[in-house]
This record gives C-alpha cells, structure tokens and sequence, in this order.
C-alpha cells in the first residue's frame, strides 16, 4: 500500500495555468501541459472510452497505465470536482460524465459537505471537511490493501506533501514555460531529502521525474 501523486508541471513547476478565456476555458497552455498524458492509448481508452487502440504505446503510455494501477481509492480538492464552479448546484455530479474514470471511492475536500454520490461503474464520491490525516485515514481504510492517489488540485496536492503523508511523487516535466498558475515547489523547501529520486526521458520529450519514500 502506498500513498501517490501523479502531475503534469511545467519546466518552471506550474501544474496549473491562467490562459483560460471563454472561447478556450482549458486554455492553451493547459492543452500543451497535457499533450503527452493525452495522446496515450491508456488515456484514450480509460478516459475518453476509446477501444480503438489509438494513441501512443512509448514511455508515456507506461506512466499513464501506472498512474491507474492498483488504486483502491482517491482523494481530491473541491476545485478538481469542480465545486468553485458549482456551488450551488446540487445536481453537480463532476466533469465525467456518467462513467468516471476512477471506479473507486473518491473523498472530495470541501468546505460545504453535501450527500454522497454512488455510479454503476464503482465510483462514489464523497464530499467532507477534515484534514489531510482524517481523510488519508477513511481513504486508506476503504483502499484496502491497493494504493490512495491524491488526485489534485495543486494546493491539495502540497498539503500532502507538507504533512508527510506522501510515498511516491511522479511529476511529468513538460518542456515548456508558463510564467504563472500555481507550483508543485511553492513552501516545499528540501523536502527531496525525504525521497529517493529517479528520472528518465520520454519519446516526447516529457522528462519522468519519480520521488519515493525508502
């Protein structure tokens, strides 16, 4: 059992951007944040339930299908459901569709609870307020013996990071500069102290950076 993080950053460390307009809401810098993650056959076939056999099978495929190996529950901030956008809308039920792509239970960190949402696929979301601790400690007892993703956002991610709580941080390094949004680093310092370190280089130039808890 382990506890995970997966995140696109940038060169400079920003897992997040501020290009968004209302013609392009995910902005461009966000779409080439990404391009590597989505062009995986893995992603395609478990995100966008595309069976063809399209998409990429090199080192970013690899990463991708680890990033959903052996997860027995996730853990998300309000943001990464969506709740800053919606929340006042009680039929809300995330961006995903009626299939999400996590199969498992997911514990969403807000400051206004509300009633528990249950798909036929397996993923049920619930929604509480409590510290990272409180939260690991659910999630890990619903887990079982598979693994817990701290799926995102960023500044949830770092809470993590803060407290300790984290085995295994793989970042993937996208070539690009994005000058602002918020970073993975920000209050963050030496904390590779804690962590051995593993690097290797993707076909698409995407660098696969791994810190693991010996």
């Amino acid at each position: 059992m382990a506890v995970r993080v997966d995140l696109n950053v940038s060169l400079d460390g920003f897992a997040t951007t501020t290009d968004q307009t209302a013609e392009n809401p995910f902005g461009e810098d966000w779409s080439r944040l990404v391009a590597a993650y989505t062009a995986t056959r893995t992603f395609r076939s478990r995100v966008l339930g595309d069976d063809s056999g399209a998409g990429t099978t090199g080192l970013d495929d690899r990463y991708a299908q680890e990033y959903f190996e052996n997860i027995g529950a996730e853990i998300m901030g309000a943001g990464m459901f969506g709740l800053h956008q919606h929340p006042d809308d009680a039929e809300w039920r995330g961006w995903w569709g009626d299939e999400p792509p996590f199969e498992v239970p997911v514990f969403v960190l807000t400051h206004s609870p509300r009633d528990s949402i249950e798909f036929a696929n397996g993923t049920v979301f619930h929604f509480l307020s409590a510290t990272p601790e409180e939260v690991l400690e659910r999630a890990l007892a619903a887990a079982g013996e598979a693994d817990v993703r701290i799926g995102g956002g960023v500044e949830t991610v770092r809470q993590f990071l803060h407290a300790g709580l984290v085995d295994r941080l793989h970042l993937a390094v996208n070539p690009l500069v994005i000058g602002s949004g918020e970073r993975i680093w920000d209050d963050l310092r030496g904390i590779e102290k804690d962590y051995g370190f593993h690097a290797e280089v993707a076909e698409s130039g995407v660098t696969h950076v791994t810190f693991r808890r010996d």
